[in-house]
């Protein structure tokens, strides 16, 4: 298995970033096998949906009613509400896995590999790509 990280700058904002063209980089030439994500932070998050068509902040306003940034969260330090970046792990996992053949990702026509990341009090985020050759 190869494996390499790359670090992203969320900034001090909630944000769904598309790091497609990352993953596509990884794989380019490999062949067939299974590309593994996955995001070594325990408020941060992987998802495979569409972008550029409002659907990343379509996901940002659905996350925000399902887990409002108040104080009704145990977990208190940080920014307020920063408990909810704690549960959302469980929603958005922190992993994703997906077919490579003859070196190509096998997303959809309109899918994108995206980080989400509620936590504004951590601006760098670390993913690890690994591809497993199969």
């Amino acid at each position: 298995m190869d494996s390499t990280t790359q670090h992203y700058r969320t900034g001090g904002h909630e944000v769904v970033e598309d790091i497609t063209r990352d993953a596509t980089e990884f794989v380019a030439g490999r062949g067939d096998g299974l590309l593994h994500v996955f995001v070594p932070h325990a408020t941060a998050g992987l998802a495979i949906l569409e972008t550029g068509a409002g659907s990343d902040e379509d996901l940002l306003a659905a996350l925000a009613e399902l887990l409002p940034a108040d104080d009704r969260w145990r977990h208190r330090h940080g920014s307020r509400g920063h408990g909810r970046s704690h549960v959302m792990p469980a929603l958005i996992a922190p992993y994703a896995t997906i077919p490579v053949l003859a070196g190509h990702l096998t997303l959809g026509t309109w899918q994108s590999l995206c980080l989400v990341d509620l936590n504004v009090d951590n601006d760098v985020r670390e993913v690890r790509f690994s591809f497993l050759a199969g």
